[in-house]
């Protein structure tokens, strides 16, 4: 006869005083009880450590050797107990930059998928780009004013680690003699040394001229061998100005914007060249929530009704807040929520370049002082002392005033303006992201590419489409592939 019931006698492991229990099989058995009171103990220390040690012994003798053996726990007699294994649940990324999409890889083929197939448009018009020739180039170039200094500039490493030792020696070999190195001019004669971890941008100087109308053949030249070099870009900077970025492979002729060759970290909102600058790639800021600096409106400033700053004691912040009062044309005996918007305004966001006359005496000598400066107001304040503050303690209770705010950059996409103008199927990674597993899976079998697109694509959409297939399957269609990881 089948065995109808787990049977455990005499369960001593830790707090377990000769325990007996009947727990039926074939059903999920749930133990419940106060902390303390020997949950675990049963369930992990007592019955699993019995079925895992019968689980070992059912093996052969050389599979054994690669398992690692619970001892017998201290119990009289389990029967009805099959061989068994425990299955613990994953802990979710507390990381705040991790999302289904990420934890899940789809992103990491959606990034691979917008590289080599996305539409780039410009950023400012909404415009398709369009390669730029050299001879394109060069005619923008020449367009600069006469006299203007230019410098011809071969970008061959763009944000990445390495000491690139070789590299520079090969350039010095190949004849040039300077390059601008992280923002600084190096001769390649010198001995430079990089570190293999950070991040490095080196430019060649390819040539140094003037602009004016005879330099346009030895122009076109020097942007042909910075081409070259840098597989289809050259910057033409002009010291102490501006430095361009025109590009072989895509620009927009209205704006003049050139952007680089689409890498799938350019897609990435974990690294600086598609972050975001605005967030750094979180999709929110945190800002000062004056919701939380006057949480009860019914008091008045004289009560405390400024949080942040409390009660308006000692002879400096009291001289403060009655010089703003005066200047708000209101006092510090009147509610907050009496106030008029324009008064709460001037305590919360300062007066502008409007002067207070402030008079105070010293509370330890009584000796008197008195300025005439601007209040910076309780928000500018808080935010001023958030960034400029080295204390951990501080910056923590001015966190108490803060709450997240989606960026104003981005609006919460995290990624920055060259990323979010690359579209496959007129739709670019950031609103792709925000459907859902179902839309996902819809959006990729109505998704039209002409043949050398899906040739370019098969085996990026066979990965996404076995993940989203997945995750279907499990029952979670409902998640969204930009939702924090640390929220599920």
């Amino acid at each position: 006869m089948p065995e109808k019931e787990i049977h455990v006698r005499g369960a001593r492991e830790h707090n377990l005083q000769n325990i007996e229990v009947r727990i039926p099989r074939d059903t999920l058995a749930v133990i419940t009880g106060i902390s303390g009171s020997g949950k675990s103990s049963l369930a992990f220390d007592t019955i699993y450590a019995e079925g895992q040690r019968r689980f070992v012994e059912s093996l052969s003798a050389y599979a054994r050797q690669f398992l690692g053996l619970m001892e017998k726990p201290d119990v009289d007699s389990i029967d009805g107990l099959s061989p068994a294994v425990s299955i613990e649940q994953k802990t979710t990324h507390k990381n705040p930059r991790s999302t289904v999409g990420t934890v899940t890889e789809i992103y990491d083929y959606l990034r691979l998928l917008y590289a080599r197939i996305g539409k780039p448009h410009c950023h400012s018009c909404g415009r398709p780009m369009l390669k730029q020739t050299i001879q394109e180039i060069v005619d923008t170039v020449l367009k600069y004013a006469e006299g203007t200094r230019l410098q011809v500039l071969s970008p061959i490493v763009r944000g990445r680690k390495g000491e690139y030792k070789e590299l520079l020696r090969q350039v010095a070999k190949d004849g040039f003699v300077r390059a601008r190195i992280n923002g600084e001019i190096k001769d390649l004669d010198d001995s430079i040394t990089l570190d293999r971890n950070r991040k490095h941008t080196i430019e060649i100087i390819v040539d140094r001229l003037v602009a004016g109308p005879g330099i346009k053949q030895r122009l076109t030249d020097s942007v042909q061998t910075a081409i070259k070099y840098a597989g289809g870009l050259v910057v033409i900077d002009v010291p102490g100005g501006k430095s361009e970025l025109f590009s072989e492979l895509m620009t927009c002729p209205e704006c003049n914007i050139s952007y680089g060759e689409a890498s799938p970290r350019l897609f990435s909102f974990n690294t600086p060249y598609g972050a975001c600058p605005g967030c750094d790639g979180l999709g929110h800021t945190m800002e000062i929530d004056p919701r939380l600096v006057v949480p009860d409106d019914g008091k008045s400033i004289a009560e405390g009704a400024i949080r942040a700053w409390g009660m308006p004691s000692g002879s400096y912040f009291s001289e403060i807040f009655s010089a703003v009062a005066k200047y708000a044309g209101t006092t510090l005996d009147t509610a907050w929520k009496a106030m008029t918007k324009k008064q709460q305004h001037a305590f919360l966001y300062g007066t502008g370049e409007e002067k207070l006359r402030i008079k105070w005496a010293s509370d330890i000598t009584g000796h008197k002082s008195e300025t005439n400066r601007p209040f910076e107001g309780v928000v500018h304040n808080l935010q001023r002392r958030y960034k400029q503050s080295t204390s951990s303690a501080i910056r923590e209770w001015i966190e108490s005033f803060m709450t997240y705010q989606p960026c104003e950059a981005c609006g919460g996409k995290r990624l920055n303006k060259e990323a979010l103008s690359f579209t496959v199927g007129s739709m670019n990674i950031a609103d792709l992201t925000r459907f859902n597993i179902r839309e996902s899976m819809d959006f990729f079998g109505k998704l039209e590419l002409n043949p050398n697109e899906k040739k370019i694509s098969l085996q990026i959409f066979k990965e996404i489409k076995e993940r989203l297939t997945f995750l279907l399957n499990v029952g979670v269609e409902y998640l969204t592939m930009n939702r924090a990881a640390g929220t599920l």
